[in-house]
């Protein structure tokens, strides 16, 4: 357990990045990290270490034991379930009664064989989290576990998986004294039992925080002023002629004594007159100091790598196979679906209004098919329910955008790829989608007759939700992916070849037409229905039929095949949208993603409620 201290813009954050292997590629780097001797790029460093920042983000509708056991499935267990399994055994070598606990825990792994369980439950105990397990994370909407604990569940998520190292970065943000303390030492009694090691980086811890840590690291300026054990950094200090006060919190008093400005208050060598040490030399005198000479001696012999133990770096990219991430991230997105059933059902009853209010406008559409103007009224009716399902798309909006966090995280530390995130959210639109055109044609069929038009308004459906999910993962931000969206269904909307016909667009925007999934909906449900024998009815003084009349007054095309052909289109766009997402949601950066968004499905949730 070591302390990492130091002034606001002493390069804390950076140090732990660096050393976490998360530094931004395009900054200037001099030296090299090793773990045991290995270079970053011979292993997998980010799930070797972790890097924790003072943002606690996680999905707020997910309980506390399904975030654990989420993480440990993903990143797998690592050496934690087989260290268990040898401290039990050597207990009963030595012949000293097991913890009942843990005993009972590695008896119910022989018959579940869930290893990922037992050491998610084994975290929930030594983290103290046993009595909030079943609580939903929350967030500042929904009531859920408090800050503390959310605190100590950011730190559990990797806990349970093969990270070694854990870098945290001012954790204590917005916490009091006594909830640091709790969780400080929590984590120190997790990391001494389970081995591993932790730099923390905290402001102002108070005194009986500052005695919880083995080693403390000083920062000031972006240099190391002191590195080494906790009992000797105050007599660092007093060989350079500076003394803590007595009542004065030592943690306070390090940041303080390298400062220009608070320096002096502290020197004590009456023999010799006050003059301003600077941070480099402290840093030359660090290491004439005994501490400083003894990790000149450790480090002036190199690692051997031969005595690395093969569990403490981990190579593999992925925790497990990709088959077993795509379900892990399958289930987690049926239990949001079902926790947020009560939006979705909102949802689906603004669409039925809609198609409820489309029935009684045009109630008398369907018994009449005489005239050109009966045709132009059915058309608009079909211009309405195309408007009406692509516009229910945008609720994927505000949902998606407050996932990316989350997403970020967890890509960065190698959890599963970035298809495997996506392709949940699409494949359970798909039954959604399904419930909500069953009923819509339910409720229009006696009024317009839409039945057949089924498959390609759910198509409609599918690729209006990939469409706006795919302009969530590219804009990344509330407001930005509300302006793009709304640009991009005014493009599709009035291109679509209803509102201006393919005669009457000019020459230099023909290409939006061909472009607008609209377009091709718009084509696929006219050409099915005015090309069926109800309007196969010859116009007095025309050698062509009424439905034929009415496609070519709106420039729409006249062949049967295009059905087809917006069938295939809108299949093709679907895939090109959701391969779009993957795209983004692997090459582009999460930094700009907002953590404390506007809008969020925890305030969708509170509205509705």
């Amino acid at each position: 357990m070591t302390l990492l201290l130091g002034p606001p813009g002493s390069g804390k954050s950076t140090l732990l990045r660096a050393l976490s292997g998360r530094i931004d590629s395009k900054l200037k780097v001099s030296g090299k990290v090793t773990y045991n001797g290995h270079e970053l790029h011979e292993f997998e460093s980010s799930r070797t270490s972790a890097y924790i920042s003072q943002n606690d983000v996680h999905l707020p509708l997910l309980t506390v034991r399904e975030t654990l056991a989420f993480s440990a499935r993903c990143q797998g267990v690592g050496a934690g379930y087989d260290m268990l399994v040898e401290l039990l055994r050597r207990e009963k070598q030595l012949n000293i009664t097991p913890d009942p606990y843990l005993d009972a825990l590695m008896k119910a792994s022989m018959v579940s064989g869930k290893k990922e369980d037992i050491v998610t439950a084994y975290i929930l105990k030594i983290l103290e989290l046993e009595v909030c397990a079943d609580t939903i994370v929350g967030d500042e909407m929904i009531r859920g576990v408090s800050g503390g604990q959310k605190k100590r569940v950011t730190t559990g998520e990797m806990l349970v998986g093969p990270v070694n190292v854990l870098f945290m970065d001012s954790i204590s943000t917005g916490l009091d004294s006594s909830t640091t303390f709790q969780i400080v030492n929590c984590i120190r009694q997790s990391i001494h039992i389970l081995g591993k090691s932790a730099l923390i980086s905290l402001l102002q811890p108070p005194p009986e925080t500052f005695e919880l840590f083995d080693d403390v690291i000083l920062l000031s300026e972006g240099q190391i002023v002191y590195q080494g054990p906790r009992e000797h950094i105050l007599e660092f200090f007093e060989f350079m002629g500076f003394k803590c006060p007595e009542r004065k919190a030592v943690a306070d008093y390090l940041q303080e004594v390298t400062s220009k400005k608070d320096q002096g208050q502290y020197w004590f060598n009456k023999e010799k007159p006050y003059r301003h040490i600077s941070v480099n030399e402290f840093a030359k005198s660090f290491m004439s100091f005994h501490v400083g000479k003894a990790i000149q001696r450790e480090l002036a012999t190199p690692f051997d790598r031969s005595k690395s133990h093969p569990a403490a770096l981990t190579k593999s990219k992925y925790g497990t196979n990709k088959k077993e991430l795509l379900m892990a991230c399958l289930e987690r997105e049926f239990i949001l679906t079902k926790r947020m059933a009560f939006v979705h059902i909102f949802r689906l009853i603004q669409m039925q209004i809609s198609a409820l209010c489309l029935a009684a406008i045009f109630s008398n559409v369907r018994k009449l098919h005489d005239t050109v103007e009966d045709g132009a009224n059915y058309l608009s009716a079909i211009f309405f329910v195309v408007n009406t399902i692509t516009f229910a798309g945008f609720f994927e909006v505000p949902i998606m955008v407050d996932k990316l966090p989350v997403f970020y995280k967890q890509r960065d530390q190698q959890f599963y790829p970035s298809w495997a995130f996506s392709l949940p959210s699409s494949v359970l639109g798909i039954p959604k989608s399904i419930v909500e055109i069953f009923f819509w044609v339910a409720i229009t069929y006696y009024s317009l007759g839409l039945l057949r038009h089924f498959f390609l308004l759910l198509l409609n459906s599918v690729m209006a939700c990939s469409l706006f999910t795919c302009i969530a993962v590219t804009m990344r931000d509330h407001i930005v992916a509300n302006t793009a969206g709304s640009v991009i269904l005014l493009w599709i909307l009035i291109l679509g070849g209803f509102i201006l016909s393919r005669e009457n667009m000019p020459k230099w925007i023909i290409w939006g037409y061909w472009t607008s999934p609209l377009m091709y909906i718009q084509t696929g449900l006219s050409t099915n229905e005015f090309l069926s024998n109800t309007w196969n009815r010859v116009i007095n003084g025309s050698t062509e039929n009424l439905g034929v009349a009415v496609l070519k007054l709106r420039g729409l095309q006249t062949q049967s095949y295009w059905y087809w052909i917006a069938i295939v289109v809108l299949v093709a766009v679907f895939f090109i949208f959701n391969v779009i997402s993957a795209l983004a949601l692997t090459y582009l950066n999460g930094e700009h993603s907002v953590l404390n968004t506007n809008v969020s499905q925890s305030k969708i949730l509170r509205y509705f409620n």
